[in-house]
């Protein structure tokens, strides 16, 4: 099992990207997949969750309102769209998956991770 972020890059505050975590040797519609972040000198923190068994999604109270999680079917895919990002967004993002419900901000709890693309946000 094989998960890949994608789409980080340099962008400026105010300003929108959208990740994409895609997975091989696993199929997203019996998982629930999660974004989860660490900037340099801080811990992991959990962004948000998609539950495609539940269809429940979740999000840190930090990231409500601004990032939106979704699902591609066809494409075995969850997206993240972060807009009006801010310079405290910046970060390595990682997404993961897990098969059990519930919890979903414990990133102990998913054994299949990703490596993580990177998110510069600057002021």
């Amino acid at each position: 099992v094989q998960l890949q972020a994608s789409g980080g890059g340099l962008v400026q505050a105010g300003g929108s990207l959208r990740l994409s975590c895609a997975a091989s040797g696993l199929t997203f519609s019996s998982y629930t997949v999660g974004w989860f972040r660490q900037a340099p000198g801080k811990e992991r923190e959990f962004v948000a969750a998609y539950s495609w068994r539940e269809g429940i999604t979740d999000y840190a109270d930090s990231v409500k309102g601004r990032f939106a999680i979704s699902r591609d079917s066809a494409k075995n895919t969850v997206s993240l769209q972060m807009n009006s990002l801010k310079p405290e967004d910046t970060a390595v993002y990682i997404c993961a998956a897990r098969s059990v419900a519930g919890h979903y901000d414990d990133y102990a709890g998913y054994p299949y991770r990703g490596l993580g693309t990177q998110v510069t946000v600057s002021s």
